[in-house]
């Protein structure tokens, strides 16, 4: 969710601003999304997969319990 929310804020705030100064380049959105995606990434990405790591933990040791 947090990476969607900043490609998001990122593409509007770009649109804004294509808008504003008529410039109407498809490709000028890529390159600021792709680096605020990467650069997010890289300072929640540790925190992100500690998640994953631990519910995929969770799961395995659960399984018997949760399949009928």
């Amino acid at each position: 969710m947090p990476v969607l929310l900043v490609a998001m804020v990122v593409g509007l705030v770009i649109g804004i601003l294509q808008t504003a100064t008529s410039i109407q380049e498809q490709t000028l959105v890529f390159i600021p999304k792709i680096l605020a995606v990467f650069l997010l990434l890289f300072l929640l990405g540790p925190w992100m997969f500690g998640h994953v790591g631990e519910f995929a933990k969770y799961l395995f040791g659960n399984l018997a319990s949760l399949v009928p």
